[in-house]
């Protein structure tokens, strides 16, 4: 079910204990709006716990060092950021089913909780920031970081296309009442771990051009996670890699799961729809960042993604 804002503070107000989920293999835009909301519900008097399936990164410690999960029986259960059930991973094998409100910007949402607020904003956190003013609670620095690092993270530090207008406003908003942005950047897009360089170079050696060199393909494996000491959580900034390149449209990053199975992300030119591609293959996202998964033979998957690929690159000739 499809709920407007105002049923949204209704649930978040009426009820006394919350359990709040980040999606798998968590980015900032995720743990920003957990981390926040659940300060929002501690501010306003309610039992609030968080997980992940995931270990949070070490880079995320200004939001996790001093929280503590409430105890919860039984909790009313929200989703921040999440479009499909299966994103929890692990997770949903045990929570399938429970999500009572999922806040989310994904217009790929597939409706799996109870009740949805879907909002078409560049981060999910500009949603929480909405709610957050018209609540009974004063924001403090920390939900004002939270709430930086999702919106700052999910626009590329501003530089996506999905960065609108109203993105500025709320981080000037934000900047004005006190932030640590400063800190924030440095450690979300200038600070790089000797492993993750290392997985870098690896993955690199595996650049193919395709269609005249307007799609770039990378591809990930658990072998590179070994020989580098890295892992799927530090991979994320490789995703933006391939578009990058000069001249191309559609850049491809292709990563091999523990279970190997292979998860594939999509950056897009504006003229190029990433959920289109990936929606052809089970999966979906924004225009310009999009996401899927799939099982077989690597090169298999290669093909059926560039299959993808080739139809959207035919659609802006025409």
């Amino acid at each position: 079910m499809i709920i407007e804002k105002k049923e949204c503070l209704r649930l978040l107000q009426e009820n006394e204990e919350f359990l709040v989920l980040s999606h798998e293999h968590p980015d900032g835009d995720t743990l920003g709006c957990a981390f926040a909301l659940c300060e929002i519900l501690r501010l306003m008097g309610k039992k609030r716990a968080f997980r992940c399936a995931d270990e949070v990164t070490k880079d995320f410690y200004y939001m996790t060092d001093s929280f503590v999960n409430d105890e919860v029986t039984e909790p009313f259960v929200i989703c921040v950021d999440v479009a499909d059930e299966e994103l929890l991973g692990p997770l949903a094998e045990e929570l399938g089913g429970k999500a009572d409100l999922c806040i989310d910007h994904h217009m790929s949402n597939t409706y799996f909780a109870k009740a949805t607020y879907l909002v078409n904003e560049a981060a999910a956190c500009e949603i929480i920031y909405d709610l957050a003013r018209s609540l009974p609670v004063e924001m403090n620095r920390y939900i004002r970081n939270c709430l930086y690092t999702g919106i700052s993270t999910d626009t590329g530090c501003f530089r996506y296309m999905n960065t609108t207008a109203r993105t500025f406003t709320i981080v000037a908003s934000l900047m004005e009442q006190g932030i640590d942005s400063a800190m924030i950047n440095k450690l979300m897009f200038e600070t790089k771990t000797k492993s993750f360089l290392t997985l870098e170079m690896l993955a690199r050696e595996t650049l193919q051009y395709f269609f005249d060199g307007r799609c770039a393909m990378i591809t990930i494996t658990q072998d590179m996670y070994k020989q580098s000491g890295s892992t799927e959580h530090e991979c994320y900034p490789i995703t933006a890699l391939p578009r990058q390149i000069e001249g191309v449209l559609v850049g491809v990053v292709i990563k091999q799961k523990a279970d190997g199975s292979y998860g594939i992300s999509v950056r897009t030119d504006s003229e190029i729809d990433a959920s289109q591609i990936c929606g052809r293959m089970g999966g979906g996202g924004h225009r310009g960042a999009a996401g899927c998964r799939s099982n077989g033979n690597i090169e298999d998957i290669k093909a059926q993604i560039l299959d993808s690929v080739k139809i959207s690159l035919e659609g802006i000739n025409q």
